[in-house]
């Protein structure tokens, strides 16, 4: 009888271990790491390491590796490009405990995550999107469109002054909270010297929450604004 007792007692402590352990699970967001033109998902290991070190998984961040890395002209927002995003979105939401993500891009990787979130109409399950470099109101170095230097990067699909893509995508919805990230130090957006379209930064997301102005180049914009990065999703 006694024996019975000790195992009852100690089956009944399993229990309420394995119950405090669930009540003490974090549920947060997955999170989506979206690299630029001709980039790896290593590009991002800053901002991967930063939300390690924050609590966060490896299982919550997904990490996709989409385009060519050899011919960054030949990459566009349609087709073969949008593959590995867009499934990538899809797995995270479907894992996502909250149901809902969060999308951290880079340069172009910020409007190809961004013509996912439309075309899929997602908007509402993403929490926060987070755009570093981008051309969202497109590149000077491209041309303006129809009259844009004859690349797929700077077609009809890319990112063009005036192009019907960026026209496409220009103030619909991304999420719940929307942040931009830029630079008037920008080798790539300002690469002609003129960083604005129209008036306005091209980093800048139309509706955006918040901007935040760093004087850092294209890529250390990506690289050190990690910590910016994972406190706009927190």
């Amino acid at each position: 009888m006694k024996t019975l007792m000790r195992m009852t007692v100690v089956f009944g402590g399993i229990v309420l271990l394995l119950a405090q352990g669930t009540v003490g699970a974090v549920c947060r967001d997955n999170v989506v790491l979206v690299h630029g033109n001709a980039g790896y998902p290593s590009h991002f290991n800053n901002t991967y390491n930063e939300l390690l070190s924050r609590g966060y998984s490896s299982s919550e961040i997904y990490r996709p590796s989409w385009g060519s890395k050899s011919c960054p002209a030949c990459n566009d927002h349609n087709g073969s490009e949008e593959t590995p995003v867009r499934n990538a979105i899809n797995s995270a939401i479907a894992a996502s405990c909250t149901g809902k993500i969060d999308i951290i891009g880079h340069s172009m990787g910020v409007t190809l995550a961004a013509k996912q979130i439309i075309d899929l109409n997602l908007s509402s399950k993403v929490q926060t999107f987070v755009g570093v470099a981008a051309a969202y109101r497109g590149l000077w170095s491209c041309g303006a469109y129809p009259y844009n230097y004859a690349t797929t990067t700077c077609g009809y699909w890319g990112l063009s002054v005036g192009s019907p893509f960026l026209n496409s995508i220009y103030g619909d919805p991304l999420a719940q909270k929307v942040y931009s990230i830029y630079s008037y130090q920008d080798e790539v957006v300002c690469a002609t010297g003129v960083c604005t379209v129209g008036g306005v930064h091209s980093s800048r997301i139309a509706g955006a929450t918040a901007d935040y102005l760093f004087s850092l180049g294209h890529f250390n914009l990506l690289y050190y604004t990690d910590d910016t990065q994972v406190n706009l999703i927190q």
